[in-house]
């Protein structure tokens, strides 16, 4: 994102610059390979090969590794920084192949299985990626990239404990390193501990106050009190920073949430209002690009060409889709806390699967004309795909609940895979989930939430979601079941055992007390949006005039 996106990935790729220290790499340097291979010496072509390593420069790395491997197939520094150059140009099964030979070959590196446990996680095969991290943590490894790595690695396997006592080693053994303290904190986070995160939180900003990200987590962490707010110094950085994008759009978001905290709606509103508008002009974005694409995914997928019928043999997988900030997150945690069910979180599996079975290199929702470019799909091989894909992940083969919201575009895609499938639709107050999704700041990348930044794009695009889930019912009668977020709101029993018997599981009395989320949830009270009613005129407006839609003012 802007600025912050650039350094952290600058900081990120400090791998690059110190590695060759780490490995032992250094012009002049000959050794012998495990298996007596004689391996490179201190050649030409492998000084140009470290200097291209120390730039970053990875393209340069693959050709002259595949070149020198040729020649000395042994050696571990090459199988090591061609994996390291796959991985970073996006060559994850290069990638996988050359680092899982490098540790092979020397299989006490905790660096070399810090990164091939990073490809791994890459690739999603998250299982993988977490037992080979915790091989790399019982050889004691003595240097903050591999531990920084290895949280990383931890943190997307939502192993909370292990992501933070890794990340705690990075702070150790680098102290004055500002994203260290970030990323400790966001584990901390995670793990309920808000005392420790926001120590760590206000370490980052005190060792780089220019840390946007952790403005905006500090703002979030607890809430602000007349007593105790940071109010004026997000002002201060905020006035010192105007030309920057990413401090207007983050602190921005900060004095939102401070001045919410505070009752200040007025106020909390506007910089809301200017944070979104900051990150909007970073885009090139109209909602008829959204339009065009709801349009796009009916015409691919009519009435008629999904098969109705759910009585297929086979896994039957749960979609919890809808808009996001809808209760999505909670129905997943009711529904997981059933001892016959497991979740596999947000990862857009299926989504990637469609695309590669597709072909083409940009994501199927963003062509014209997807009809054409599903001709050709082998839709049983999609769906067994898509099976050992999230097999691969968890390392499970029990039910699963898959919690991507915009599953919801690929309804009719998924029912084709995966004929077995069933899908709840999560329905919120219109104006609690468009205002809540307003406040709510995306990741910028992927674009699929680019209708956020205004509030009318968003009311607009809840209309174009209600409007495609009336068309999936036509499709696929009786095998989406809407549900009101409200009434799981309440801990309601009767909307328990609705979601359970829809899913043909028998009634679990651990379903009523489901675990707390593993963050600050970002769904407000209902009725918040009553706190916004001046400024939310015009949204309820076009809310009233979308024919068939629920009262807006339910809640």
């Amino acid at each position: 994102m802007g600025r912050h996106g650039a350094r952290s990935e600058r900081r990120r790729l400090t791998l690059a610059r110190k590695c060759l220290s780490v490995c032992g790499v250094a012009p002049g340097d000959r050794r012998t390979g495990h298996r007596g291979t004689q391996v490179i010496d201190s050649t030409r072509a492998f000084a140009k090969l470290v200097a291209a390593f120390n730039q970053n420069d990875w393209p340069r790395v693959q050709q002259r590794t595949t070149q020198l491997l040729a020649l000395a197939p042994g050696d571990t520094r090459l199988l090591f920084m061609g994996g390291v150059a796959a991985m970073q140009v996006g060559s994850l099964g290069n990638a996988l192949s050359l680092l899982k030979e490098a540790t092979h070959l020397e299989p006490r590196r905790a660096d070399y299985l810090a990164q091939y446990a990073k490809a791994l996680a890459l690739a999603r095969r998250t299982r993988d990626a977490r037992l080979v991290a915790d091989r790399a943590m019982t050889l004691a490894p003595d240097d903050a990239l591999t531990f920084d790595t290895l949280g990383a690695v931890y943190a997307q396997a939502q192993a909370l404990v292990q992501a933070a006592s890794a990340f705690r080693r990075v702070t150790t053994l680098q102290p004055n390193r500002p994203l260290a303290h970030y990323n400790l904190a966001r584990a901390l986070i995670a793990l309920g501990d808000i005392d420790g995160a926001e120590h760590e939180l206000e370490t980052c900003v005190r060792l780089a106050p220019d840390e946007w990200n952790a403005w905006l987590a500090l703002a979030r962490v607890r809430t602000q009190t007349a007593a105790h707010n940071r109010i004026a110094a997000l002002q201060g950085r905020l006035a010192a920073n105007v030309s920057e994008p990413a401090a207007q759009i983050l602190l921005n978001m900060a004095l939102g949430k401070a001045f919410e905290d505070l009752a200040d709606y007025p106020r909390a509103f506007d910089h809301y209002a200017r944070g979104k508008a900051a990150a909007r002009r970073q885009r090139s974005y109209a909602f008829a690009r959204d339009k065009a694409m709801f349009e796009a995914i009916v015409r691919a997928c009519p009435v008629g060409a999904v098969p109705a019928d759910s009585q297929a043999d086979g896994p039957s997988p749960i979609f919890l889709v809808g808009m996001p900030c809808s209760g999505i997150g909670l129905a997943g945690r009711i529904l997981a806390a059933h001892p016959d069910l497991r979740s596999i979180g947000t990862l857009p599996h299926f989504p990637l699967q469609l695309q590669r079975a597709a072909g083409g290199q940009r994501p199927l929702l963003v062509e014209p004309d997807i009809a054409r470019r599903i001709a050709h799909i082998d839709w049983a091989h999609l769906g067994r795909d898509y099976l050992a894909r999230v097999h691969a992940a968890t390392g499970e083969t029990t039910r699963h609940i898959d919690k991507l919201p915009s599953n919801l575009l690929y309804v009719g895609f998924i029912a084709r895979a995966l004929p077995h499938a069933k899908f709840i639709y999560l329905r919120r107050n219109a104006l609690d989930t468009c205002l809540d999704n307003f406040r709510h700041l995306f990741d910028l990348e992927p674009r699929w939430h680019d209708y956020s930044f205004d509030l009318l794009d968003t009311g607009r695009y809840l209309i174009e979601t209600e409007q495609l889930l009336a068309h999936w019912q036509r499709c696929l009668p009786g095998r989406i079941l809407e549900i009101p977020y409200e009434s799981l709101q309440t801990g309601s029993e009767a909307a328990t055992r609705q979601l359970l018997a829809f899913c043909d599981l028998p009634w679990h009395p651990a379903c009523l007390t489901p675990r707390p989320a593993p963050q600050p949830d970002a769904l407000s009270p209902p009725g918040h949006w009553r706190h916004y009613e001046a400024q939310l005129r015009d949204l309820r407006q076009l809310m009233a005039g979308h024919e068939g839609r629920q009262p807006i003012a339910a809640a």
